[in-house]
């Protein structure tokens, strides 16, 4: 708990004291650990989470059978709400990356607190409506940008969520989610290891630049932060 006795995840903190009163008896603390499913697209929703620390993984399949990722999500962010509001089915898969605790509660409880809570359900729309625009705009970065930018773009979106410099990744692991070839992964990260931005060993990645690393991205780690915080209501 924070100090004003809200969990540490940004959504909750916004709730005034009687709204999270309603969900409070609801909520439990779980350990998020790597590579657990949390929502699998197609199938029924039983949880709803309310990440603390760590970052999940919302991803999409394509038709040759790889994924690649629309949304990372964390402590600014809520997983499953959307498909529990709508019809309790998730819309994509949701896999924990990195590890770390979350507030849970099962569906039914949560929508029971959204049918009575009306800023507790307008704060949940427009988180999907904050999701929409990050999965719009990564689908932009996808199409537009080189891989160069789109390396930068994760790994800051990593930290902020991991609020780390090092974080425990492997080059599969980022070829899987950003959708291309590992062999494309290894040339850009040994590339900034050698410019002194990143130092890699076998299943981590530490970033040593990061005002060099901000200069690389491209514009869309920016705009999608910025259009979070602006339609969320999350001071920055």
């Amino acid at each position: 708990m924070t100090a004003s006795g809200h969990p540490p995840n940004q959504l909750l903190q916004m709730l005034g004291t009687a709204d999270l009163d309603l969900l409070r008896p609801h909520l439990a603390t779980v350990e998020m650990v790597r590579e657990t499913v949390l929502g699998e697209a197609g199938a029924a929703l039983k949880y709803v989470y309310f990440p603390h620390a760590g970052s999940v993984s919302i991803t999409v399949a394509m038709s040759e059978g790889q994924m690649i990722e629309v949304a990372m999500l964390g402590r600014d962010s809520v997983v499953g709400g959307g498909g529990a509001l709508a019809d309790g089915i998730a819309p994509a898969d949701a896999v924990v990356l990195f590890p770390g605790t979350a507030s849970v509660l099962e569906i039914a409880a949560f929508r029971a607190v959204a049918a009575a809570s009306v800023p507790f359900r307008s704060l949940m729309i427009r988180h999907e409506q904050a999701l929409l625009a990050h999965a719009q705009q990564s689908l932009l970065c996808n199409t537009l940008h080189p891989v160069e930018a789109r390396l930068a773009r994760w790994l800051l979106r990593a930290r902020d969520l991991s609020d780390s410099e090092m974080l425990p990744l492997t080059q599969e692991t980022l070829a899987q989610m950003m959708g291309v070839r590992r062999n494309a992964i290894s040339l850009v990260a040994h590339a900034l290891q050698r410019a002194g931005i990143i130092h890699y060993t076998r299943g981590q990645i530490e970033i040593v630049n990061l005002p060099v690393l901000k200069t690389m991205s491209c514009d869309c780690y920016a705009t999608v932060k910025a259009r979070h915080a602006a339609i969320i209501g999350i001071r920055q």
